[in-house]
């Protein structure tokens, strides 16, 4: 590897490592936060579960270019408008979180909730106190593999022209360089690496009861 074309690039390694990390944690947020609420209706109203967790889940199946493609026609936007890259990002999260949180809300005992429920808690102050904390290591589980699936579906992004770490792989094959694509390589599993651990160190904080290492 030559290390003269990093030190010569490293700015521009450095904007596009921040844009994909951008890129991979906005619409993580966004289709966590929108998976919640649809994961709780699928566990709370079994006659809809196939129906949302089956239909979400069925987004993934979609190409995540041609995704990125229909996005400018769908959200009337230019095809290097970023937003193209969140909503479509947004979509595949949700298609792996719905049944993510369904599931974590499952694993709770009936039990606990009939405690809960006992000591005049209402639904919603049993869901956020007693369900979903008690849930959160599952769904940390999933959204462990959410992000690092997503740092690899935005480096696809590269192909449309939207500037993140997939423009080093695109950079490389067009000019043939192998020290790009080696070094987008290397950044996006730093990234996974590192988010993951980050992931891990969250769901400690929030689960103090937790054994070491449950994660």
């Amino acid at each position: 590897m030559r290390l003269d074309w990093i030190a010569n690039n490293a700015e521009q390694i450095g904007q596009l490592t921040l844009s994909h990390l951008w890129l991979t944690l906005l619409p993580t947020l966004i289709g966590l936060i929108l998976s919640i609420p649809l994961g709780y209706l699928a566990f709370n109203y079994r006659r809809l579960y196939t129906f949302i967790v089956g239909g979400t889940s069925l987004f993934y199946t979609i190409p995540s270019l041609a995704l990125f493609i229909l996005m400018p026609q769908i959200l009337g936007t230019k095809i290097l408008d970023p937003l193209n890259i969140i909503v479509a990002l947004v979509i595949y999260t949700i298609a792996l979180l719905v049944r993510v949180v369904a599931d974590g809300l499952d694993s709770v005992s009936p039990d606990v909730v009939k405690a809960a429920e006992g000591i005049g808690y209402t639904r919603m102050q049993t869901f956020f106190k007693i369900q979903l904390p008690i849930s959160v290591p599952t769904i940390l589980s999933g959204l462990r593999v959410v992000v690092v699936a997503n740092i690899s579906i935005v480096t696809m992004a590269a192909v449309i022209g939207i500037a993140q770490l997939g423009t080093l792989f695109t950079m490389g094959f067009t000019r043939r360089l192998f020290v790009p694509i080696i070094v987008g390589l290397v950044v996006c599993l730093l990234l996974a690496l590192l988010l993951d651990r980050l992931l891990v160190l969250l769901g400690k904080t929030l689960t103090p009861w937790s054994q070491k290492g449950a994660l």
